[in-house]
């Protein structure tokens, strides 16, 4: 059986949390897009792990994938593993070949870029890692891939193609003096390739290497559980999202077969579950029609949300944009991930406060949507139309996540039943606070 987890918003929804969870009932867990861009905090055993790249199964023990679809940064790889085996884990983390690398040029040209962008206000708020022109290489058809890196003959004739295009696009189009720049070694194919044919050797000395789909179909005729675990969310997806202000990849579930390798009649067949933020954050620009920051009050209510929901970037620290749920949003969401069951963060973040209000619909110039605009363009154009609940009290949290779903207070129980009824799916689980055991679980994906 597989189970997908897909963010419903735009990424920073707390997937990490429940992929931790359920993982403990698969097998193998898989990230099928992505890179190092895409920071989860797992909490486990009073322990805090910061992952950006690692799969989240790797803190519970379980087989970890980096999928074909993913990009993946060597050096953060090996940092991150060194890193959890001082703190006492032992991961089993195994990379599909056909997955393209980052390499340093790109992440010199990713950050050169977004300055650029910035000045006409297109800057996607991207974390300068390197995935976005890792992804344009691949789909140029000049990218490495990790198979790649096990091959010396292969690789120099890789960067012998690359690295002149990349050495040009940054002295001619940005003007970067590469020769006399701290840059020099991003753009040299000679410390490129001892730098990357040493990651290769590591990689196969520690057999982390493998044909993804086949190696996962195998898993899966073995009679394994596998749960795909998506980067960022639906409304990033580079294809669904709010082009231009999104990843480079596909979060969607239809990703999951794509960056997997697995046929997509099995991601279909499987559970597809959506994670919701109780209410909206966002890193970067671009419109958000729930946003609040119009008034003081509503900057000042911004604020505290922000800080008690801890609304700082996992990779970049970054302050997060706050707004009220876009149910919008969310039924855009479950119609194109079709959604079986949801999860719901952080209603605890929203306990005490005087007013709580959802983005129910838009008016676009008089007319009424219930889902997003595909240009977003238009859903710039939109104002939310407000759906008001009433608040509910603040509550020991703890003893909610022990004592279960009736402990939650009703207000919130009227707030989580109308997002289930909206998006058509039901409610999984809660998330009452940030560690594993403060989640109220009300069924098991993987016994559906």
């Amino acid at each position: 059986m597989t189970v997908t987890i897909v963010g419903s918003q735009l990424g920073d929804e707390g997937k990490g949390a429940l992929v931790d969870i359920w993982g403990g009932d698969s097998d193998v867990v898989v990230r099928y897009q992505g890179g190092d861009n895409a920071g989860h905090t797992v909490v486990h055993d009073g322990t805090e792990y910061k992952l950006s790249l690692v799969p989240s199964g790797a803190v519970r023990g379980k087989v970890g994938v980096l999928g074909n679809g993913c990009v993946v940064n060597p050096e953060t790889l090996f940092d991150e593993l060194d890193t959890l085996r001082e703190q006492g884990l032992d991961p089993d983390v195994r990379i599909a070949r056909r997955a393209h690398v980052i390499l340093p040029y790109h992440r010199v040209i990713d950050g050169i870029e977004e300055e650029a962008k910035s000045d006409d206000d297109l800057a996607a708020g991207t974390t300068g890692r390197g995935i976005g022109p890792t992804y344009e290489d691949k789909a140029g058809r000049r990218g490495i891939r990790i198979g790649d890196l096990l091959d010396p003959d292969v690789l120099r004739e890789r960067l012998e193609y690359a690295v002149p295009q990349k050495r040009t696009l940054a002295q001619e189009a940005y003007g970067l003096d590469v020769a006399t720049s701290e840059h020099a070694d991003a753009f040299d194919v000679d410390h490129l390739f001892e730098t990357y044919r040493a990651y290769g050797k590591r990689l196969a000395e520690e057999s982390m290497t493998v044909n993804a789909g086949e190696f996962l179909t195998a898993k899966l005729d073995a009679g394994d559980e596998l749960l795909f675990e998506g980067a960022q969310g639906t409304s990033i997806d580079i294809d669904h999202g709010i082009y231009p202000y999104v990843t480079s990849s596909n979060p969607t579930a239809g990703g999951a077969a794509v960056g997997s390798g697995v046929a997509p009649t099995v991601v279909g067949g499987g559970e597809v579950v959506g994670i919701v933020k109780a209410y909206l954050s966002r890193v970067g620009t671009g419109p958000l029609p729930t946003e609040l920051d119009g008034t003081d009050s509503e900057e000042e209510l911004a604020d505290f949300i922000r800080e008690k929901g801890g609304e700082f970037g996992t990779v970049t620290g970054r302050p997060r944009r706050i707004g009220w749920l876009d149910m919008p949003m969310l039924r855009h969401a479950a119609r194109a991930n079709g959604f079986t069951g949801i999860a719901v963060n952080h209603i605890d973040v929203l306990a005490g406060l005087d007013e709580i209000s959802v983005g129910h619909a838009y008016d676009l110039d008089g007319e009424e949507l219930l889902t997003m605009p595909a240009t977003t363009e238009r859903w710039g154009r939109c104002d939310p139309v407000l759906k008001s609940f009433e608040p509910w009290d603040e509550v020991d949290w703890s003893a909610v996540a022990v004592e279960g779903y009736d402990a939650i207070p009703d207000n919130a129980q009227a707030y989580l039943d109308y997002i289930s009824a909206e998006v058509d799916a039901p409610i999984y689980a809660i998330g009452v606070g940030p560690g594993r055991d403060e989640t109220v679980v009300l069924d098991n994906p993987f016994e559906q």
